[in-house]
């Protein structure tokens, strides 16, 4: 059948699988459900398997998308059901097709972010954070391919940002910038704690929401 893409949910304890981890788990579970993969060529071959836009450890969401290759005929609308029983708690298939769009289409990830107060939320914290992240630059420091901490504005990643305030938590959904560069969404609660020190949260959780294309459109 060739390429076909696997849409998945990862939440509660398996957010903290890592990427390497998570791999192998749908390796394992593809093997277990009998189905063939293609592998690559040469001395090391390995099943041709691929994340759109691997989520960071401890993140959870409801739109991870897996890229694999198959050789035999498959069945891709009844895959998800199979497969689930072989994943861990946690993960979840939800839709098998064959991909339409290339993932260098993938533009904006559409995210919430929870700062998590103990004590409850600041008063003003709403207006101080949007004021923040809306304004000018914001400029935090973050780690590099190289693992060195270098000074970044985070600004025009940044697409959109809705504030809400919650018991116990300010709610941020944002829409940021998906690759090249992209927007880890967990670096506004950075930017929050470096420049809004007062306001720094207890806890923060991060969920990817969607998928959106350059126009905003959901991408599959």
């Amino acid at each position: 059948m060739g390429k076909l893409r696997l849409l998945f949910a990862k939440e509660g304890r398996a957010v903290y699988i890592s990427h390497l981890d998570l791999l192998r788990t749908f390796q394992r579970a593809f093997l277990r459900q009998g189905l063939v993969l293609r592998h690559s060529q040469g001395f090391h071959p390995h099943p041709l398997l691929s994340f759109a836009l691997p989520l960071s450890v401890g993140q959870s969401s409801c739109c991870e998308l897996l890229d694999f290759e198959t050789g035999g005929d498959l069945e891709a609308a009844g895959l998800p059901e199979a497969l689930n029983r072989f994943l861990p708690e946690g993960v979840r298939a939800l839709a098998c097709y064959v991909p339409a769009r290339p993932v260098r289409e993938l533009a904006y990830l559409q995210s919430r972010v929870e700062l998590v107060y103990d004590g409850g939320v600041p008063q003003g914290a709403a207006e101080a954070v949007q004021g923040l992240l809306t304004g000018g630059s914001v400029v935090i420091q973050k780690r590099t391919k190289r693992k060195d901490l270098a000074d970044v504005d985070i600004r025009p990643m940044l697409r959109s940002l809705e504030t809400a305030e919650e018991p116990g938590l300010l709610r941020l959904d944002a829409v940021v910038s998906a690759q090249n560069p992209g927007l880890n969404p967990a670096l506004l609660a950075a930017a929050v704690e470096t420049h809004l020190p007062r306001l720094a949260p207890d806890f923060v959780r991060v969920r990817r929401l969607e998928l959106l294309d350059a126009g905003g459109a959901v991408f599959r």
